[in-house]
């Protein structure tokens, strides 16, 4: 797996793309205050920097409603686009971010990035997008067979599309997909199962050039998540650690070399502000024990591990202040367990 990845995780900070910022500077530079820098995303600034809108620039069908904060897709402006789309397919310049779509994604490519020892990006998963994504009447896309699968492809072209655009300037650059609707498909309510989800994921990820990586802030089924094929698994270990530390397949996601990014810095305030570096390394410590009791070796847990802000966070009072406050912590932390471990 660490061919495949280029570097081991070694304590490196990172964070989520999505930020309460409107500066664009200032997101930048709290971005690339981490070892591993990340090109933010800002939907305060623009709607246009929502995941979910950004991922849906150029898809066939797309409907963008800037003014009502409303994107859909009508099936049949889908099916009158689709001839052109398949002539356009093989071309990279259709699943690149425009600057319309991602001003910020535009700046960050034109900082310096290649004495990072990696820069990510970060792309919606085709699961939630089509989750999330409604057609005209209002019925989720993962529900109609012919937009799904192409959802799936067309987000895989861009996520291999803006890799290959970070790996220009830094070779061991990597794009995960976040994926919030993940919990989801675990409910019995929900119409696109598991099983399905788990087959198509599967061969979304197979089709990823470079290493392979997913974050969630929920609680999904921790076999199913550890058990795709990928090198990074994103998560809040914050909130869900001690449980899925319980699990096998998260035992051999580490000894077989992957990369868990434990989400532990709280960003919400009143979580945030009964922590400190002690109190969140020995909650980090209490979960990895439980892993080392399942026989994995702890340096190899640090060395197979990177560290997070345990959720992003639009809400607070004091709109970006602690998120920056946990940003700091965050590194401070990362400081204190490589002096530990590494």
């Amino acid at each position: 797996m660490k061919d495949r990845l280029g570097f081991s995780g070694e304590l490196a900070t990172t964070a989520m793309g999505i930020m309460p910022h409107e500066d664009v500077d200032k997101a930048l530079d709290l971005a690339f205050s981490m070892d591993i820098p990340f090109w933010p995303q800002l939907p305060k600034l623009s709607y246009y920097e929502d995941m979910y809108v950004q991922a849906m620039e150029h898809f066939p069908g797309v409907v963008i409603d800037e003014a009502n904060q409303r994107i859909y897709v009508n099936t049949e402006k889908f099916m009158d686009d689709i001839p052109a789309y398949l002539e356009q397919e093989d071309s990279p310049e259709r699943f690149k971010l425009s600057p319309q779509f991602s001003l910020v994604y535009r700046e960050f490519l034109a900082r310096d990035l290649s004495a990072c020892r990696s820069v990510r990006g970060q792309l919606i998963s085709p699961v939630s997008l089509s989750l999330k994504i409604y057609d005209e009447n209002g019925k989720p896309i993962a529900y109609n067979d012919e937009v799904r699968s192409l959802a799936f492809s067309f987000i895989q072209k861009k996520v291999n599309v803006q890799a290959e655009e970070l790996r220009q300037r830094n070779e061991r650059a990597f794009v995960w997909v976040d994926d919030p609707g993940l919990e989801f498909i675990f409910n019995a309510l929900c119409g696109y199962d598991n099983v399905k989800a788990k087959n198509e994921l599967t061969g979304f990820f197979e089709g990823i050039e470079g290493p392979r990586g997913i974050h969630l802030c929920g609680r999904p089924d921790w076999d199913f998540l550890f058990s795709l094929p990928v090198e990074i698994v994103s998560f809040n270990a914050f909130a869900f650690g001690e449980t899925a530390a319980t699990y096998e397949t998260v035992r051999r996601f580490i000894e077989n070399g992957n990369i868990i990014s434990w989400g532990i810095v709280p960003t919400y305030y009143d979580e945030f502000s009964n922590e400190d570096v002690i109190s969140l390394a020995r909650r980090l410590e209490g979960i990895w024990s439980l892993l080392e009791a399942k026989g994995v070796d702890r340096t190899l847990i640090a060395r197979n591990s990177m560290l997070a802000p345990a959720t992003c966070n639009l809400l607070n009072i004091d709109k970006t202040g602690t998120v920056e406050s946990a940003f700091m912590l965050l590194k401070e932390l990362a400081i204190y367990l490589k002096g530990k471990y590494l």
